[in-house]
């Protein structure tokens, strides 16, 4: 069998002329016929060319791998118990799951309250208001994310650093319209957005107390690509101190654009040139600027990558590293980087945990963990929560979010113009009756709940259910706070499960216990 898809693809809008008979080492077609007019993605890229390696319509889509991978959440299963309560007197009357207190920090120094132990990760696309203000609804961390000036048409620049971007200023004031005393919204930045001072800006004229220097561009590791149809634009790109292939100020090749001659013009995102000490001297320099908090924001690289982004956070005192494991994603990343680059979720945090226990050992300064890719459930979250304890303390839910902020906009608007979705007729006929988040939000908001946007209230709504399904699985153990989450609470299905994580099957755990009889 093949753990890749085959050659035609929803991320790139392409299909299989027959999907039944496929060569699966190949990926293609086991019969390519003369007279195809190719539907699949080598027919695509016979017609456009390099433009094919990415996926379709970035600006209304997200996406994520369509790779099976042989490793996932799903080979697990959680445990669960019948005697004693961890964090609870045992009383039947007080040990409920809805006073399974999941509140936690986030922040080494100056902490910050968070309602549950999710982060919803960097994202500047789609509904970004009500990713932003859900979020802030909820009482969770959110990440704006990189590359938002070159997206801002009112930025001001000054001897090349950002002295006013509206756009960023939105963003934040999203977050910070509905912010309740819990989360923060932390702006990422990768190293374009560090050589144009981004960072600085939102520091020191916006007040954001939270930042996050990202290790790759366009999705972790690879290089960002946006196509640029005019020179004016590559022009103006390229004043900013962007990189625009091919060069648009040569002369040669302005002429050749204007016969219609050449490639289209690419914008490419800076790969970091970092090391110790440029790191750790600017998380000193934002610390100065008035920051509170410092994060990164890396991808499954190679295991002694890991290794070392975490020895530098140590050394630096940075808050919260995020790491984002294979499978998931959101953006504008290469089809074939989303399926076939990088560690799975679970193979990554299963090496994490392993790193993190060395150095506690060796009595490393931890910063605090989040990961993430491909998180979108309670069952998942607690799942992430238990291998990676006790060093795990956060988990990312980036794509799936912004999925309940699409769907909430899309509902409310369609029962605003009069019509009520037909699966959700059974609950109501207006936006009161159907968010039922709307009645807990007053008790919040006042009156003023009824005007919160429907995205907004569906990321609230979302994390709640969420919420709720991670405080049930901690009952099931027995466990009414997150401090006793541990591994012992998920055990393997698969002999590949039980040894890329070290976890005891059920079978190890009766032989263990035989003993006891």
């Amino acid at each position: 069998m093949s753990y890749s898809p085959s050659l035609g693809s929803s991320i790139t809008n392409t299909k299989m002329r027959d999907s039944a008979h496929l060569s699966e080492f190949s990926g293609m077609c086991a019969v390519c016929t003369a007279n195809c007019t190719g539907t699949c993605e080598i027919g695509l890229s016979a017609v456009r060319g390099s433009e094919a390696i990415y996926p379709y319509k970035t600006d209304i889509n997200q996406f994520a791998s369509e790779k099976d991978y042989p490793l996932d959440f799903s080979h697990f299963n959680i445990n669960g118990r019948v005697f004693n309560a961890l964090g609870c007197a045992e009383d039947a009357d007080l040990a409920t799951f809805p006073k399974a207190n999941i509140d936690t920090t986030f922040g080494i120094n100056n902490k910050v309250k968070l309602n549950a132990p999710i982060v919803l990760p960097a994202i500047a696309k789609l509904n970004w208001r009500d990713y932003y203000a859900g979020a802030a609804l909820a009482g969770v961390l959110v990440v704006i994310g990189e590359d938002v000036v070159a997206k801002d048409k009112d930025l001001v620049l000054e001897n090349g650093k950002v002295v006013a971007s509206p756009l960023i200023e939105e963003m934040v004031s999203a977050f910070r319209k509905y912010y309740r005393g819990y989360g923060d919204i932390i702006l990422q930045g990768n190293y374009d957005d560090e050589n144009l001072g981004v960072l600085d800006y939102a520091i020191t004229k916006l007040g954001v107390k939270s930042v996050e220097l990202k290790f790759g561009q366009g999705s972790k590791g690879i290089q960002g690509m946006g196509r640029v149809e005019k020179i004016e634009d590559a022009l103006e790109f390229q004043k900013k101190g962007y990189l625009i292939y091919p060069d648009p100020s040569d002369p040669v090749i302005a002429e050749n654009y204007k016969k219609g001659i050449g490639q289209v013009f690419e914008r490419i995102s800076k790969l970091p040139i970092w090391n110790e000490e440029i790191l750790i001297n600017r998380v000193k320099e934002l610390r100065e600027l008035g920051a509170e908090h410092i994060s990164f924001k890396t991808g499954p690289f190679d295991p002694k990558d890991l290794i070392r982004i975490l020895k530098i956070a140590s050394k630096a005192g940075v808050d919260l590293v995020t790491f984002d494991g294979a499978g998931g994603g959101s953006g504008n990343s290469p089809s074939k980087m989303m399926n076939e680059w990088g560690i799975p979720t679970v193979y990554m945090e299963s090496l994490l945990y392993n790193i993190l226990k060395k150095m506690d050992e060796k009595n490393y300064s931890l910063p605090q963990i989040a990961v993430a890719g491909g998180i979108a459930m309670e069952d998942q979250v607690f799942k992430g929560l238990a291998l990676g304890a006790p060093y795990i303390g956060l988990v990312g839910i980036g794509r799936a979010a912004m999925a309940a902020a699409m769907a909430g906009k899309q509902v409310g608007e369609l029962i605003k113009g009069g019509t009520v979705p037909k699966d959700y007729e059974r609950f109501g006929s207006n936006i009161e009756e159907i968010f039922s988040g709307i009645r807990e939000l007053k008790g919040l908001y006042g009156d003023d709940a009824l005007n919160i946007s429907t995205g907004a209230i569906g990321v609230y709504s979302y994390i709640n259910r969420i919420s709720t399904g991670l405080k049930q699985l901690m009952a099931l153990n027995r466990k009414f706070s997150l401090e006793y989450i541990n591994r012992n609470d998920i055990i393997p299905l698969t002999e590949l499960a039980a040894k890329v994580t070290g976890l005891e099957t059920y079978s190890d755990i009766l032989d263990r216990e035989l003993n006891n009889i």
